[in-house]
């Protein structure tokens, strides 16, 4: 199992960035280059994910397209929510969003991300030489979208008023 952490200071109050983290619309933005869209297949594919609710995600990776459906899993709401996969192409998957305010207008959001491979030896190989890697650009790169959506006036048009 392979554990990630990230951490991103944002000039935002805590309650924008946790809710952009939960946004389909915001997640969208910045895995467009992916080919990511969000599919209705028993889950919702807008909007803020809540407590229990599952969205089901479509998107090439490695030049194959791949279905991943995650659940919210826990929340406090507005420090921390976890998503775990329920299913998809890891054997398993879930990340741990925390917020902290270190003033009103500045917010840390910490990532912690845990995912395996399938194939155990197989997938431990992919684990060390390319998935980690790959991993952790993806989640860098939602960050720094996530961060410019809530320190510029974009947000609004995302979140509910």
């Amino acid at each position: 199992m392979v554990t990630l952490r990230e951490l991103t200071v944002i000039r935002a109050p805590i309650a924008r960035c946790f809710d952009l983290a939960r946004s389909v619309e915001a997640h969208l933005t910045g895995n467009v280059h992916w080919g990511e869209a969000a599919v209705a297949e028993g889950g919702i594919h807008s909007g803020l994910v809540d407590l229990g609710q599952r969205v089901t995600w479509r998107a090439k990776h490695f030049a194959v397209w791949q279905r991943l459906t995650s659940e919210i899993t826990a929340m406090d709401g507005p420090v921390y929510f976890q998503d775990t996969m329920v299913e998809g192409p890891f054997q398993s998957m879930q990340h741990d969003h925390i917020f902290r305010a270190t003033s009103p207008d500045i917010t840390e959001m910490e990532d912690i991300f845990r995912f395996a491979a399938p194939l155990p030896v197989i997938g431990r190989v992919a684990e060390i030489l390319v998935l980690r890697r790959y991993m952790r650009r993806l989640l860098r790169e939602r960050n720094a979208v996530l961060k410019e959506l809530a320190e510029s006036g974009a947000w609004e048009r995302l979140l509910p008023a």
